[in-house]
């Protein structure tokens, strides 16, 4: 990427991440009561680090159709609430066991594990809440919809089933095909649903939000294939995690299965293929467009 383009998105990732971050200091203000510690770990997981790429998705998403911002925002804080407990319960010993997240201690470390569990439970509680509080969006439907969507892309036939997936690809061994499909639901139905959110804050019908479909497929597995390329080349001062991982634990990857070279050619053609799926839109999509090539771009 330029420099122009990194430090326009950068802004852009900066100037998010500080609503989301004002955002959960108000919905998770510590309480005078024996649940402040729960709360605490909530905001040691939801506040501050991380790149915020899902809500600046929704955000870059909605703006195609002139949603308010502050809709969009509320939108990517609930999804921002999911993708959290996901990573603290992915954290727990039962999962990854891992110590380290952005750059800090892991909420079981920090805390302890049952307070972790709590906190994981209760920001995915959150998500649902915020979406379903009326003040903010006058129309039921659109309500419904996110709801329905968020709890398909984080359930059994999204991000919780490509995590048992996950867990089953320790003990066998996965091709290219299943663990693509793995990955589409560990990690490519929540970004979907962000692209997805876009176009039902727009009203759009089911039918017109398929350049976004696209464009979400696209971009996930190519952030996957990113992700794996950090794992085996990536080093932790960097990435805000351990590396080396997937390795030890045996797990088939896009770069175990294609190679460092292949795997980031595949990666590349996906980014190209995503922005293509935007050949309908005018300028109105270049934040879409840069942050396709920051997916394949970053070090973190």
């Amino acid at each position: 990427m330029s420099n122009v383009v990194s430090i326009s998105l950068k802004a852009a990732m900066d100037g998010l991440a500080a609503e989301v971050d004002k955002a959960f200091d108000r919905l998770l203000a510590v309480p005078d009561d024996p649940r402040a510690r729960l709360y605490e770990a909530m905001r040691h997981a939801a506040i501050g680090g991380g790149k915020r790429l899902r809500p600046l998705l929704v955000r870059a998403a909605a703006n195609l159709y002139h949603v308010d911002p502050a809709a969009s925002l509320r939108v990517g804080v609930a999804v921002e609430c999911v993708h959290v407990y996901s990573l603290i319960h992915d954290d727990l010993p039962c999962m990854d066991d891992d110590d380290l997240r952005r750059g800090r201690p892991t909420v079981h470390k920090a805390f302890d594990e049952a307070t972790a569990v709590l906190a994981g439970d209760s920001l995915h509680a959150l998500a649902f809440e915020i979406l379903g509080e009326p003040d903010w969006q006058a129309d039921p439907f659109v309500r419904a919809e996110l709801i329905a969507e968020l709890a398909r892309a984080s359930g059994p036939a999204g991000m919780a089933g490509g995590q048992m997936m996950d867990i089953a690809a320790e003990n066998q061994t996965f091709d290219l095909a299943t663990t693509t499909r793995l990955q589409q639901l560990k990690t490519g139905a929540l970004i979907a649903f962000c692209l997805e959110a876009g176009g039902i804050l727009g009203k759009l019908p089911p039918d017109g939000r398929r350049p976004l479909r696209g464009y979400a497929r696209d971009i996930g597995l190519a952030f996957q294939i990113a992700d794996d390329l950090l794992d085996v080349e990536g080093e932790a001062a960097n990435t805000g995690k351990a590396v080396g991982k997937d390795a030890q634990a045996g797990k088939a990857t896009f770069v175990s299965l294609l190679g460092v070279d292949r795997a980031r050619r595949q990666a590349q053609m996906l980014v190209e293929q995503a922005i293509g799926q935007l050949a309908s839109f005018g300028t109105e999509a270049d934040l879409l467009r840069t942050i396709a090539r920051y997916v394949i771009a970053r070090d973190r």
